[in-house]
């Protein structure tokens, strides 16, 4: 409604133009037919013609009706060269920057809305490079103006800059069109103004801005490899430094296109995620739910028992779970694909060149067209006093330590109260060990919302966990004491074994990095399209950020790996908009966006919609109603935004959200879709009925229960 009054006032101009036939003043026949009575005129009353024109011509662009080149033309008949060409650009610029916002207000949202998720890589270049755009478009007048003028509204250019782009991208070509005005008796048709000739100068020009980008990012990579000397040939097309899920991705795409490629790892070829993180921590996980259920096995109607296990066989089961996926990761297994696979320490010497110190103490030096830094992260060990001079652990020591043990630690410290943290925490107290979970900050997952928080701790809470929020780690004592403050009171924490999960850190030292002058800042800085100061040497997984998920090294890794290759033709940017990620605790917290908390804090406006486990009947049956699914919305809109899923299974209930986000799909679309019964995945769809049911057209269901009252007579 509030658009409305534009509306009708471009369906009152539409009827005006065609009602009163005012196309036919705006021809070349009927300019010079009056163009002495306009000369009079504008002899008698300059002012008012000049006034008059003036606001015509900003009606007829800004209205993106035809006819501003003959408007065009006029202007230069009429007020000569100068005061013309004066007249005309302001006229036009500010016509067009009008057009360009009502076409905005109209239309933007509307657009952005169902088609947002196709126009993010668009909006992204419009945001860095608009101004390039707008002004090689304006300056070749092949494109039609007014057709700029309604697609750039779409788009999130800045109206300033949208303004003096266009008054001085349209100038040279309204200068054309204006000095022809000035010899208007010598024109009988407008290509003899914009000749084939006159319009290919015009496009070339239009080159001018990119050209010149491209000189100095030439000029700008001259400088970087200025200091070095390139090899006159190259051993590898590409060498990728690291064998976890980012460097094997890189690698394997790279042989799978053909490419000469090197792999080198100094460890365990699979990377954190197989031989200490995700592999080994969700097979824990997986006995300590068992155990757990088995305690507590009186909620599905048997009798519960205390379980009864050997911890060497659990430590067992843990190794040869990794070992069964292993293969995959294997030396053999990429042998076989094509990579060149070689064990030992890289180096990265100049930008060409990596050398390889293998295990057997050997070197080799290859030189290489392009490079692949995917180092990985490791356990990041805070400055505590006295932590050094202990035996600690941490998610990458913990699992050889505990698996020369005969049975568990039974007094046990995690420090810290992340996903990893609350994870192990929960599995191990789960096995009968005495956890005390020690965080610094007022709650867990604190990148989670409070609600979901609140439900982690509960569980931690219940499985056995003391959690100590807000208490900080200060030092610790001896061997086995860990000394922490609270409220201003020390207190002495005692333990058998101390675990350190307060974050992971990138693997920067050791490859050449400060030699070469890449500029590392927590991570390897690399620009959007995973290149390093080097445009041949590119960095992706958890050495790059932002993100330390093994998904994410791998979608990662494909950008980095094809930019290498083949990024002389073209690059891509890579992709963070759709990034899921979940923490297996019982129940799992699985997210994907925005979260409600951050929502506020960046200032974005959201419709918050959730259902409850406890209504599903799978949930019900299953006896694991503990959760729910939070949907984050534009207000009246139901595009997705965000959404979190707390309960069983939620990290596998999440790709669906996944999956509509990463393609646009809104929460109509998920109610419309035929979900199995008795699923769990039908939260989802509940969900989504939910959202429907709060923009349910109250006022039109009135009318159709009258409409059926009606009928019972």
């Amino acid at each position: 409604m509030k658009r409305l009054p534009i509306i009708l006032l471009f369906v009152a101009a539409i009827f005006a133009w065609f009602q009163f036939d005012l196309g036919q003043y705006l021809t070349l026949d009927a300019l010079k037919a009056r163009q002495g009575d306009i000369a009079a005129l504008y002899a008698a009353n300059p002012a008012v013609v000049i006034g008059g024109y003036f606001a015509a011509y900003l009606a007829l662009t800004a209205l993106s009706f035809p006819g501003a080149a003959i408007m065009t033309l006029a202007g230069g008949a009429i007020f000569g060269l100068g005061l013309g060409l004066l007249i005309v650009s302001f006229a036009s610029t500010i016509g067009a920057t009008l057009a360009c916002l009502t076409s905005r207000y109209l239309l933007r949202d509307w657009v952005q809305g169902k088609f947002g998720a196709r126009l993010g890589a668009i909006n992204t270049g419009i945001e860095r490079d608009g101004a390039f755009y707008l002004f090689s478009l304006r300056l070749v007048p092949v494109f039609p103006f007014f057709v700029v003028n309604l697609l750039m509204g779409l788009t999130p250019i800045r109206t300033l800059t949208y303004f003096w782009v266009s008054q001085i991208g349209m100038l040279l070509g309204t200068a054309v069109y204006v000095n022809a005005g000035t010899q208007l008796a010598g024109i009988s048709s407008l290509r003899d103004v914009a000749s084939p000739g006159l319009l290919a100068s015009f496009a070339a020009l239009g080159l001018l801005p990119w050209i010149g980008k491209a000189v100095m990012s030439a000029l700008k990579r001259r400088r970087v490899y200025a200091r070095w000397s390139r090899p006159s040939r190259f051993d590898r097309n590409m060498v990728v430094i690291g064998g976890g899920a980012a460097g094997l991705v890189s690698a394997y795409i790279a042989a799978t296109v053909k490419a000469k490629v090197t792999l080198v790892e100094s460890h365990k070829l699979g990377g954190d995620c197989l031989n200490y993180g995700c592999v080994p921590s969700k097979a824990l996980i997986k006995s300590a739910r068992i155990a757990h259920q088995m305690r507590h096995a009186d909620a599905y109607g048997l009798t519960p028992h205390e379980a009864q296990f050997d911890f060497r066989a659990v430590m067992a089961r843990i190794r040869n779970v990794i070992a069964t996926i292993e293969p995959n990761d294997s030396v053999e297994r990429y042998t076989g694909l094509g990579v060149d696979m070689e064990l030992g320490h890289a180096r990265i010497v100049d930008p060409w060149t990596v050398e390889i110190i293998r295990h057997d103490g050997t070197t080799q030096r290859l030189t290489t067209r392009s490079i692949v830094i995917a180092a990985g992260a490791a356990p990041l060990v805070p400055p505590l006093p006295g932590l050094k001079s202990t035996n600690h652990l941490t998610s990458d020591t913990l699992w050889d330590a505990f698996s020369a043990l005969d049975a568990i630690p039974k007094r046990i410290i995690v420090l810290g109260g992340g996903p990893i943290g609350c994870e192990l925490a929960q599995a191990l107290a789960r096995l009968g060990a005495q956890v005390q979970q020690v965080e610094m900050g007022p709650r867990v997952l604190p990148r989670e919302d409070d609600d979901f928080a609140a439900i982690a701790h509960a569980s931690l809470i219940g499985s056995g966990v003391e959690v100590l929020t807000g208490h900080a780690a200060l030092r610790v004592e001896g061997e086995q004491t860990l000394i922490v403050s609270h409220d201003g009171q020390e207190r002495a924490l005692p333990y058998d074994a101390l675990i350190v999960a307060v974050g992971r850190k990138a693997r920067l030292t050791g490859y050449g990095l400060e030699e070469l002058g890449i500029e590392t800042d927590r991570k390897v800085v690399t620009d959007d399209y995973l290149a390093t100061l080097y445009p041949n040497i590119y960095a992706c997984g958890d050495v790059a950020g932002p993100y330390q998920f093994t998904h994410v090294a791998s979608h990662q890794a494909w950008y980095a790996a094809v930019n290498a290759l083949f990024g002389q033709f073209r690059r891509f940017k890579a992709d963070y908009r759709v990034i899921p990620w979940t923490t297996f605790l019982d129940p799992e917290i699985a997210r994907v966006g925005l979260s409600e908390d951050e929502a506020k804090a960046k200032g974005v406006a959201v419709e918050v919609t959730t259902y409850q486990l406890h209504e599903l009947d799978r949930a019900i049956a299953d006896s694991a109603t503990t959760g729910f699914v939070k949907v984050l919305t534009p207000p009246g809109k139901d595009k997705i935004l965000g959404a979190t899923i707390v309960g069983d299974h939620a990290g596998e209930l999440l790709a669906e959200y996944v999956l509509a986000m990463k393609h646009g799909l809104g929460l109509n679309k998920l109610l419309g879709t035929i979900h199995t019964y008795p699923t769990m995945a039908e939260a989802n769809k509940f969900a989504a009925g939910n959202w429907k049911k709060a923009h349910a057209p109250q006022g039109l269901l009135t009318w159709v229960g009258r409409y059926h009252a009606w009928r019972l007579r």
